[in-house]
């Protein structure tokens, strides 16, 4: 019987200590956790990646369909946060961006810069542009888990 109790206090004490010692990620179980698990990227990759995304998403939605998407996915913000800084100037965002400019600023052209950064976004992660393709349905079926139809659409309608 001693032996039973000392062996369930050893367990207690490993298991909290690997709780208090071992890194929790905020959204280890969450988006993240999805990109990592499904791509084989790594939580830097998965959480830049995805902010990179939803930036660009961001871009392109109103305040308010904005807003419902954050209320949906409170970590949307953190996660834009995570994305790298691409150059505002230089590289083919910002000369696909300066174009738009001198073209009068259409869609077409804004897109073509926003996609541009994107890949750059995700060349600065040590991801291809292809992932971009491979992030997106699991964004959006995130978005889908966490708010429904009406979040995954407004998602969708803003994601290239």
């Amino acid at each position: 019987m001693k032996n039973l109790l000392t062996a369930c206090c050893v367990l207690a004490v490993g298991l909290m200590m690997t709780v208090c010692v071992t890194p929790v990620h905020a959204d280890s179980s969450g988006l993240t956790g999805l990109l990592t698990s499904r791509l084989g990227v790594s939580n830097a990759q998965a959480e830049g990646g995805a902010g990179s995304i939803l930036g660009y998403a961001k871009q392109k939605l109103s305040a308010d369909d904005f807003s419902k998407v954050t209320d949906a996915m409170p970590e949307t913000e953190s996660l834009i946060k995570a994305a790298p800084k691409t150059e505002g100037g230089g590289g083919l965002a910002g000369k696909l961006g300066g174009a738009s400019s001198l073209l009068g600023g259409s869609e077409k052209t804004s897109s073509l810069a926003g996609m541009a950064g994107l890949s750059d976004s995700f060349s600065s992660l040590g991801l291809n542009a292809d992932m971009i393709g491979q992030f997106t349905p699991i964004i959006l079926e995130y978005a889908k888990s966490k708010g429904g139809d009406a979040v995954m659409s407004i998602l969708k309608g803003a994601l290239p």
